[in-house]
C-alpha cells in the first residue's frame, strides 16, 4: 500500500505559447508522518527517435508533508529549443510529471503535447526554421497515463515482496526429501516397464524369425508350384504366324470400319474429353 496517493493534477495555463511557464496544481494524500520530503520533476520528451533530447525542465522539494491532503503549485520552465532537433519542435511530444521518495519513483504522469503555429497559413506551408515565438502548445490534460510503483518508505513492513522469496528452509531439507524425488522414482519405473517390454519384442521377433526360416526351408525342399513353370503347349511362338496371316488381320478391319471408322478413331468425342480433363 502506497504512503502518498496522487488524487489529481491540474493545468492552469492551458492551452499557451511555447515559451511559456508549466503550472500545475498538485493534489495528494498521505496517510502517516514521513521522515523526508517528496520531490517532483517535470521532464520534456525532446525527440522520439533519442532520450538525449530529454530535459529535466525543474524540479521541486516537498515537505515536511502533514498527514492528510495536501495541494501545492508547481511551475516548470519552458524547454529550450537549442536542445532541441528543428525537426522535432513541431508536432506531439511527451511530458512526464515524476515523485519520487528517498529516490525512489512512486508515481508518473505522462501528457501528449502537441505544438503547432498559430496561424493556419503557417501551419499548411511551415517554414524551413521554426518560429518559436509563433508556436502555441495545446497539452492533452484530459487523457493522462498514469503509472504507480511500489517503493519502499520509512518502515521495512511497507517495502515491496521480494521475487522470488527467499527459503532458507530448502537447504535443511535431506536428500530423500528432495523436491522431486517422486517424479524420479516414477520416471525409473516406466524406463524399467519400457526395457522389458523391449526385451519381449525382441524375443517375439526372434521366434518370427525362425517360424520363416522353417516356412523357407519348407518350400525350398518341396515340389515346385505349378504355376512357377510355363508348360510349351500353352506358349505362343509369334514367330510362327505368317506375315500374310497379321496382313489379312489388318486389312479386314480397315475395310470394315471404313473412312467414318477412322474419323471417330482420331477425333474423341466430347464425353471422351470430358472424362480425359477430370482424370488430370
Amino acid at each position: 500500500m502506497s504512503v502518498v496517493s496522487l488524487l489529481g493534477v491540474n493545468i492552469l495555463n492551458n492551452p499557451a505559447k511555447f515559451t511559456d511557464n508549466y503550472v500545475f496544481e498538485i493534489t495528494f494524500e498521505c496517510l502517516e508522518q514521513l521522515e523526508k520530503d517528496l520531490e517532483w520533476k517535470l521532464t520534456y520528451v525532446g525527440s522520439a527517435t533519442s532520450d538525449q533530447y530529454d530535459q529535466e525542465l525543474d524540479s521541486l522539494l516537498v515537505g515536511p508533508i502533514p498527514v492528510g491532503v495536501n495541494k501545492f503549485i508547481f511551475e516548470a520552465d519552458a524547454p529550450k529549443t537549442t536542445r532541441i532537433p528543428d525537426a522535432d519542435i513541431l508536432g506531439v511530444t511527451v511530458v512526464l510529471l515524476t515523485c519520487s521518495y528517498d529516490g525512489r519513483e512512486f508515481v508518473r504522469v505522462g501528457y501528449y503535447v502537441n505544438n503547432e503555429y498559430e496561424s493556419d497559413e503557417l501551419n499548411a506551408d511551415p517554414p524551413a526554421k521554426p518560429i518559436v515565438e509563433k508556436i502555441r502548445r495545446n497539452v492533452l490534460a484530459d487523457k493522462p497515463r498514469v503509472t504507480r510503483f511500489a517503493i519502499k518508505w520509512d518502515s521495512e513492513a511497507s517495502a515491496p515482496p521480494e521475487f522470488p522469496p527467499e527459503q532458507p528452509e530448502a537447504d535443511l531439507q535431506a536428500d530423500d526429501e528432495e523436491y522431486g524425488a517422486e517424479e524420479l522414482e516414477d520416471d525409473a519405473e516406466e524406463e524399467e516397464g519400457a526395457a522389458a517390454e523391449n526385451a519381449g519384442e525382441s524375443s517375439a521377433a526372434a521366434a518370427t524369425a525362425d517360424g520363416d526360416a522353417e516356412m523357407a526351408g519348407v518350400e525350398e525342399n518341396g515340389e515346385p508350384a505349378e504355376e512357377d513353370e510355363m508348360s510349351e503347349e500353352g506358349s505362343v511362338d509369334l514367330e510362327n504366324e505368317s506375315e500374310d496371316e497379321l496382313e489379312e488381320e489388318v486389312e479386314g478391319e480397315v475395310v470394315e470400319g471404313g473412312d467414318d471408322a477412322m474419323d471417330v478413331d482420331e477425333k474423341p468425342t466430347a464425353e471422351s474429353k470430358s472424362h480425359e480433363v477430370m482424370a488430370h
